[in-house]
């Protein structure tokens, strides 16, 4: 799989580090949804970057839409409690942030689904996280962006306001609070030439 990464001229290590979380600023969406940021959390993300699109075992996926099969538009894969993640550093990120959030999430983010957007023509479509438990309860979504920025956006059920959030190079943003039932997000096709981005989203038990 051949792809180009235009890397960060900010991030010009090969040093994997998570950074503190003490920068997290929370914003307040309403309804009782939240996220919070930190841009840059993850430092050496271009190298994370590169290993995890040549070494995780990806997946393309086909999907029923009305009366035809389509191919899902982004490469998947996922991590259950029990397998190891694709590299350490994403092991220390999910401890780090159950124990962040221990207070207020009350129990650790236990998998791991990363997603591979290969150029601008990849995307999710609009969504919650309503798989499970996150139909009916406050839960988080954490997500850890390595490569090219790619904007995410948040709108809340039913219309309204658009949060437009570019996440890439380390970038980490946590979903809270009721965000995945009165809120949706997606990462839309880009006209413009986009590179490729890969998201790590850590959950809790029964949240997909």
């Amino acid at each position: 799989m051949t792809t180009y990464l235009q890397g960060s001229l900010f991030d010009q290590t090969d040093e994997l580090r998570l950074g503190g979380l003490g920068g997290m600023r929370r914003t307040e969406l309403g309804s009782g949804a939240w996220i919070d940021v930190l841009p840059g959390w993850l430092g050496g993300s271009d190298a994370l970057f590169e290993q995890l699109a040549a070494e995780v075992p990806w997946r393309a996926e086909r999907r029923q839409m009305y009366d035809h099969v389509v191919d899902v538009p982004r490469l998947l894969a996922f991590y259950g409690a029990d397998d190891p993640l694709p590299h350490p550093v994403l092991t220390e990120a999910r401890r780090t942030l159950s124990d962040h959030y221990a207070g207020e999430l009350r129990e650790p983010f236990t998998t791991a689904g990363l997603c591979y957007y290969r150029d601008g023509r990849d995307s999710v479509a609009w969504h919650g996280d309503r798989i499970g438990r996150g139909a009916r309860e406050d839960t988080m979504v954490a997500i850890v962006s390595v490569g090219t920025p790619r904007d995410l956006l948040l709108r809340s059920v039913g219309g309204g306001r658009t949060v437009r959030r570019p996440l890439g190079h380390g970038d980490l943003i946590v979903m809270g609070g009721s965000c995945q039932r009165t809120w949706e997000h997606c990462v839309p096709k880009s006209a413009r030439a986009a590179g490729p981005r890969i998201s790590i989203q850590f959950r809790p038990h029964g949240v997909r």
